[in-house]
């Protein structure tokens, strides 16, 4: 373990489920006057908006307001950028369900009722349903918006888009596409999982304890990531076996032990047929033709391009025999898709890191839309930490929390990423990270690479490969520490 470690003290985002939330408001909807808690929201969201806006004298803003507190939320930050000097207008998808005490204060201070939002409207609120809501939008609010999408009128939403899950970000039918989100008192799984344009997030005095669905930001990083201390050495700093590559696939091997050696493993070793290209690459790694000649490791990271023959399963036996931390991707959850016993009851940290495909295979279907619940499902199911690929990344400890990392973009969908997202975890595990928190420092490690190199040479983005990626390991990380 690296000296020092931690340094920092750690903080991250946290997602909540909407009866969290709900129990979480209960305490201030009962100490405050009545409507304070909504009206305490809705500043929070007009500040938000007069922010998007710029400037609000002069602007127009509407509210698509549907029943319940949700819509009222949309009318009282109408009715303050009104009082601020912007035009307000609002559609009531149901008038007889509207809020109230918001209309009729939206009413007051001039706010307009219209039957679709404006040509010349500057901002739509979508205000039509809030966390409790599911399903896709109902004909008459997919129309409203169709038209809002059609005119380029930029949206906020309430909350959360409408149409779209809030525990799972899936949105199967018609769904507001906000540019911005503004959500209240807590994250809650969607604004990580999609849909959601930029979000916001606005403190309403809710007091949530830590959850167990969590996500790393730059801070928490920075943080467990293990740097030399000054009593450190080679061996100390952790030191990261890898059996990868094969005659037909080296470039697995190359990229695999090069991140590891970025990530500042503090020695590499390479056990495989590709010792020679690997070497001509990475003259520090020691590299030798097999596990048994590979001596003394602290974690092995199996599979890349190693082959689904009896050699590639006869090293990820090897590895898995060991007490040692190990990672197993690509050819290796393969293997282990038809030999699952291989990692029944194996104490020791064990991390798969499957795209959508290879977790079909290992649970015997694909993740489908609640991607948190299908990697909780095969985390628990194997009793090991399952990484699931993917935009959002889903990281699941067994019986334990779940990290979600949310990429810039889909920079780092291309050949052999998965390789170098690899040898970081490996590096991270040899220095005796955490599972779990290994797999999510790498998966925010590996965005901010890719996010690097698909902006070299810059300034527009432009697709990147594997290698670029790869080449932007120690850029992101110096970016981060």
């Amino acid at each position: 373990m690296v000296a020092g470690y931690p340094r920092t003290v750690i903080r991250m985002r946290y997602y909540y489920t909407a009866q969290q939330i709900r129990d979480a408001e209960a305490p201030l909807l009962a100490a405050l006057p009545p409507g304070g808690l909504m009206r305490r929201a809705a500043f929070g969201l007009a500040t938000a908006i007069a922010r998007e806006l710029g400037t609000v004298s002069g602007k127009t803003v509407c509210a698509v307001v549907g029943s319940g507190d949700n819509g009222g939320d949309a009318l009282w930050a109408a009715t303050f950028l009104r009082r601020r000097g912007a035009g307000a207008a609002a559609v009531l998808l149901n008038p007889e369900r509207t809020h109230r005490a918001a209309l009729a204060a939206f009413r007051k201070a001039g706010g307009r009722i219209v039957e679709s939002v404006p040509a010349a409207t500057d901002l739509a609120i979508d205000g039509v349903v809030g966390i409790s809501g599911s399903g896709p939008l109902r004909p008459a609010a997919a129309e409203v918006f169709d038209a809002v999408e059609q005119a380029g009128i930029p949206v906020v939403a309430v909350d959360l888009p409408s149409g779209v899950d809030v525990a799972t970000g899936a949105a199967d039918g018609a769904h507001v596409k906000p540019a911005l989100t503004v959500t209240f008192g807590g994250l809650k799984p969607v604004h990580a999982l999609g849909h959601c344009g930029r979000v916001e997030l606005v403190d309403i005095g809710l007091d949530l304890p830590p959850s167990d669905i969590r996500g790393f930001d730059a801070a928490d990083v920075a943080a467990r990531w293990p740097l030399p201390g000054r009593s450190d050495d080679k061996y100390t700093q952790g030191v990261t076996g890898v059996m990868a590559g094969s005659s037909t696939y080296p470039g697995a091997a190359i990229l695999c032990t090069g991140a590891a050696v970025a990530a500042h493993s503090g020695m590499v070793r390479y056990a495989g047929t590709a010792a020679a290209e690997v070497v001509s690459h990475w003259p520090e790694v020691i590299a030798t033709p097999g596990y048994a000649t590979a001596g003394r490791v602290q974690a092995w990271v199996v599979g890349p391009g190693l082959g689904t023959d009896e050699t590639g399963a006869a090293a990820l036996c090897f590895a898995l025999e060991t007490d040692l931390p190990v990672l197993v991707d690509a050819d290796g959850l393969t293997i282990l898709a038809a030999h699952p016993d291989l990692v029944a009851g194996r104490s020791a940290p064990t991390v798969l890191t499957p795209h959508a495909g290879e977790f079909a295979r290992l649970a015997g279907g694909p993740p489908g839309d609640d991607r948190i619940a299908a990697t909780r499902g095969l985390a628990d199911r194997l009793g090991v930490t399952v990484l699931l690929k993917g935009n959002v990344t889903v990281v699941a400890e067994p019986d334990g929390p779940v990290y979600l990392n949310v990429a810039g973009g889909s920079w780092a969908a291309t050949a052999g990423s998965g390789d170098v997202l690899s040898g970081v975890i490996g590096a991270l595990l040899a220095s005796g990270l955490p599972p779990g928190e290994a797999a999510a420092a790498a998966a925010f490690v590996h965005a901010r690479a890719a996010e690097l190199a698909a902006l070299d040479p810059g300034p527009a983005p432009a697709p990147t490969s594997s290698s670029h990626i790869l080449a932007h390991l120690r850029t992101a990380l110096g970016s981060i520490l």
